[in-house]
């Protein structure tokens, strides 16, 4: 799985638990997911992401990086 679709599915598991949280624990939960929504905006802007960073550290790809593979290996 690439970094770019690892941070949707991030993003979704994050907006989902603290939506959750905020209905059954405490409205004060909201304030997180709107924290989640600014940096998803402010990130198509600058490109500048923390999760995304830290995926790289771990080793995750890039969709361009995965093309770049296979077309390699298809040659």
């Amino acid at each position: 799985m690439s970094i770019e679709r690892s941070m949707f599915a991030f993003g979704g598991i994050m907006v989902m638990l603290t939506s959750m949280l905020a209905l059954y624990h405490s409205p004060y939960w909201t304030w997180f997911t709107l924290f989640i929504g600014f940096n998803c905006l402010q990130s198509s802007f600058t490109g500048f992401c923390p999760p995304t960073m830290l995926m790289k550290r771990f080793g995750m790809k890039t969709e361009a990086e995965l093309a770049l593979e296979s077309s390699s290996n298809g040659a």
